[in-house]
């Protein structure tokens, strides 16, 4: 067997062993024992720990002897006992409802009073409310019903029951699709949101016990390595994607967060692989941010405090929503880079990796936002596909599909490559 005969028969071999690896450290991420990369049982830590070891373990470097960066914020969190009863019977938790990121806990027997949203849009008509349940306001319940209004209404009503909620506990009545959050401070009541489906008009009683804990100074983690250029160079390409997700909304619930963003994390890990066997012209520097699901505060800390001179950087590329792509990839910042974003599109028509390319321009919707802000080029690239579960607990391993996964790091590798010309 010739040596060229022996590599062509070898390298597809190779591609399913680096594709198995990489399916496999995102079913990990996805795990419970990560508890949805958040902060009950401290999911993000463990999370952070398992990349820093997995990018020791192939060969990427750490920063002046730690692949770590600390920072701290507050959190508040649901780490037990998440039970939600109507007419006594219990519902399930992200099916059935959600409970506020922010929402305080504690053990509660409410008596419901149901209003429509339009109530809210009259303080005659709340303040009669209140004034007909003074005597049981303290027990009861403002179960609002956001069901039937336009989406400038939806959204006012919304907001408007937060004002309620400083007053009394509340439960809005929503057929919209279940998005979680991560909260940074409390309400001073309950407040959820319910499926119309799982509440009956008939209700008498809702009993609620919520585990919370507030916690005021969490300590997170970015996680940050590199792989020097071939040769001396002083400009670098920055590859970043945040790891955390939303953690668990009581000990039974989880959000596995898989395209969000277990998979752009094991872009990053992929991408290293390749760097490490194909050093490059440049210094690249991979930053698994902590805190984005929490308002991007671990890639705002790093800007603030950053590991290497900020004008030294070449460009940035945010990956999140790696495990899709069917309908291609979006490109935030794509309306701002335009020469940028132009050679994306020309390697792209070149080699035909992705089936479209969009551009956006300016967003502070991830890790890239900050760099911006301090003059860095950056692109936030994410894809399109079928998988359309986000910040809820159906956004498992088992619905990625890994379309383009391959295709979108071959454009990046490409892209790098060429990237100051």
């Amino acid at each position: 067997m010739t040596k060229l005969f022996f590599l062509i028969c070898l390298a597809p071999f190779c591609l399913i062993c680096q594709n198995d690896a990489t399916k496999n450290f995102t079913k990990k991420l996805c795990s419970p024992e990560f508890h949805g990369r958040g902060y009950v049982n401290n999911g993000d830590i463990i999370a952070a720990d398992f990349i820093a070891e997995t990018f020791e373990g192939i060969g990427v470097s750490n920063i002046n002897g730690s692949y770590f960066q600390e920072f701290y914020f507050p959190v508040n969190t649901f780490p037990g006992k998440m039970l939600v009863k109507i007419n006594n019977k219990e519902l399930r938790p992200g099916i059935d409802y959600i409970v506020g990121a922010s929402s305080t806990g504690g053990e509660y027997h409410l008596k419901p009073v149901f209003i429509d949203g339009s109530d809210l849009l009259s303080k005659n008509k709340i303040q009669t409310i209140f004034n007909d349940n003074q005597e049981t306001i303290g027990n009861s319940v403002f179960v609002v019903n956001n069901t039937k209004y336009s989406a400038d209404s939806t959204k006012k009503i919304k907001r408007l029951i937060k004002d309620l909620n400083q007053l009394v506990a509340v439960a809005e009545i929503t057929n919209e699709k279940f998005i979680w959050s991560v909260g940074r401070k409390t309400t001073r009541f309950p407040i959820l949101k319910v499926k119309e489906s799982a509440i009956p008009k008939n209700t008498q009683t809702i009993d609620l016990k919520i585990d919370q804990k507030f916690i005021p100074n969490h300590m997170a983690k970015n996680v940050i390595g590199h792989i020097p250029s071939k040769r001396k160079n002083s400009k670098s390409i920055v590859f970043s994607a945040h790891y955390d997700h939303l953690g668990r909304m009581g000990s039974e619930t989880y959000f596995p967060g898989a395209n969000d963003n277990a998979s752009g994390t094991a872009m990053l890990v992929h991408l290293a692989k390749y760097f490490i066997e194909n050093p490059s012209k440049y210094n690249i520097y991979f930053m698994a941010f902590a805190g984005e699901e929490a308002g991007l505060i671990g890639s705002h800390f790093m800007s603030e405090n950053p590991v290497l001179d900020l004008e030294n950087i070449a460009f940035v590329l945010n990956l999140d929503i790696m495990g899709s792509g069917e309908e291609g990839i979006t490109v935030v910042n794509g309306r701002v880079h335009k020469k940028a974003y132009n050679k994306l599109l020309r390697l792209n028509k070149k080699q035909q990796y992705l089936s479209s390319i969009q551009a956006r321009g300016e967003a502070a919707n991830s890790d890239h936002y900050w760099f911006s802000q301090k003059g860095v080029p950056a692109f936030f690239i994410y894809t399109r596909g079928n998988n359309k579960h986000y910040h809820d607990i159906f956004d498992t391993y088992e619905e990625l599909t890994f379309d383009s996964f391959e295709p979108i790091s071959n454009l990046l590798i490409k892209f790098t490559k060429t990237c100051l010309k």
